[in-house]
């Protein structure tokens, strides 16, 4: 087996955490190919907008791939994204997995669903398709940032 991932999950939690739930049940198996860490903080909903950034900024440090679960809501403006700096919090984790230089990897649910802006920044892999497998592959496939 090939050496385990550390990833950080980029993702909408309103919308798909059950995404990042079946990541959790698959990580059980021995055969998933990455080592799977929660990194969803739990002070998501605090209204202190510099913690969440620099709980955020530790881990996306401690990973070496972002994987992005790209919903229908991906882009949807987040009421604080002056606060922020970005769009949403995934576009802010996109980012600053950029500038950490984080393998980027999206995993886009629908073909119609657009990708976070911030993505372009960067280089990444894809796939369209919530399978096991294309986790695996376009985790595989994902460019040094």
């Amino acid at each position: 087996m090939a050496d385990k991932k550390k990833v950080f999950v980029s993702f909408d939690y309103e919308n798909d955490k059950h995404y990042k739930y079946l990541l959790e049940a698959w990580d059980a198996n021995d055969e998933f190919d990455f080592v799977f860490s929660d990194k969803t903080p739990t002070e998501i909903n605090s209204e202190n907008i510099g913690s969440i950034k620099a709980g955020l900024r530790k881990k996306i440090r401690e990973a070496t791939h972002t994987l992005i679960i790209v919903g229908k809501e991906t882009n949807k403006q987040h009421k604080d994204h002056e606060l922020i700096g970005y769009r949403n919090w995934i576009n802010f984790e996109v980012a600053k997995s950029i500038e950490d230089g984080n393998r980027l990897a999206a995993v886009r649910l629908e073909k119609s669903y657009s990708l976070p802006k911030e993505i372009f920044e960067g280089k990444y892999s894809i796939v369209e398709g919530y399978t096991e497998d294309n986790i695996i592959d376009v985790l595989d496939r994902a460019p040094k940032n």
